[in-house]
């Protein structure tokens, strides 16, 4: 039997030592998976590039933040599951007031952030989803950074698991563990 492959996608200015990415792939240990948590460069079509080299027929995604957006545009253009953790709607809107000088201290490099990143981003979002059945949104309203409620919306016709409080981070990640299994058909 061919193993799946779960690839887990990190947000903006992280990395693949992320706390959830660490947890999930400890828990997925237990599986017959290949779980690859790919270092992701701060360019957009470059990080896109990273990821898709390494799609296969039976790969599966897991992206939280800008991680979840990334997620969404490859579940839709490969027709692969995908569940998505607080996941950035249009991140493109949101970089204006972040453009300049940044750090990612999980990889531990400055860099610019520019318009032609917000470009790049705006490029890949999707008005609609062509095949949403393929996404499961797991979100905390007490997110801090980003809008519950526009990820609410957009992924209306996605299954969904809303908790009321939380964070960003999305507080309690590990109880969610089984449904991400049931859903991806992990066996």
């Amino acid at each position: 039997m061919v193993k799946k492959r779960v690839i887990y996608i990190h947000g903006f200015n992280s990395s693949p030592l992320s706390a959830k990415a660490q947890l999930l792939g400890e828990f997925l240990a237990h599986f017959n998976v290949d779980y690859q948590v790919p270092l992701l460069n701060h360019q957009p079509l470059e990080a896109l590039v990273t990821i898709e080299r390494m799609i296969n027929s039976h790969t599966v995604l897991v992206g939280s933040s800008l991680g979840g957006f990334y997620a969404t545009y490859l579940s839709q253009k490969y027709k692969v599951p995908a569940v998505l953790i607080n996941p950035a709607v249009a991140p493109h809107q949101l970089m204006h007031s972040l453009l300049g000088q940044q750090y990612n201290p999980y990889q531990q490099y400055h860099y610019e952030l520019t318009l032609e990143h917000v470009e790049q981003l705006k490029k890949l979002y999707l008005p609609q989803l062509p095949i949403a059945e393929q996404i499961l949104l797991l979100q905390q309203s007490g997110d801090e950074v980003l809008d519950f409620q526009q990820a609410v919306r957009y992924y209306k016709n996605s299954p969904q698991v809303v908790e009321f409080g939380g964070d960003h981070s999305f507080i309690g990640f590990e109880r969610y563990f089984a449904k991400i299994v049931e859903f991806l058909k992990i066996t």
